[in-house]
């Protein structure tokens, strides 16, 4: 979708949702609910990171039992990089 400068992309599921307190560190470095062994909890931390570095933000809204929403807000042109 269109939006003022930029695009904003949205992928929702009807999964279980997160609760309040995941949703905070969901983006945080090796953060995961997974078992140990099951994940590194880097997954969302470097997608934040890449997202960031062209210039955008990416958000979640997520309901437990019902699902969760994420937008990617990116920008049309990036910005000039420094020296």
């Amino acid at each position: 979708m269109a939006e003022r400068g930029g695009v904003v992309v949205r992928v929702a599921d009807t999964g279980s949702g997160m609760s309040e307190e995941t949703r905070k560190r969901m983006f945080e470095p090796f953060f995961t609910t997974k078992p140990v062994g099951k994940g590194t909890g880097l997954g969302l931390s470097i997608v934040f990171r890449i997202i960031e570095e062209h210039g955008g933000h990416i958000s979640a809204e997520s309901t437990l039992g019902v699902g969760t929403t994420f937008s990617v807000h990116l920008p049309l042109q990036q910005k000039a990089m420094a020296a």
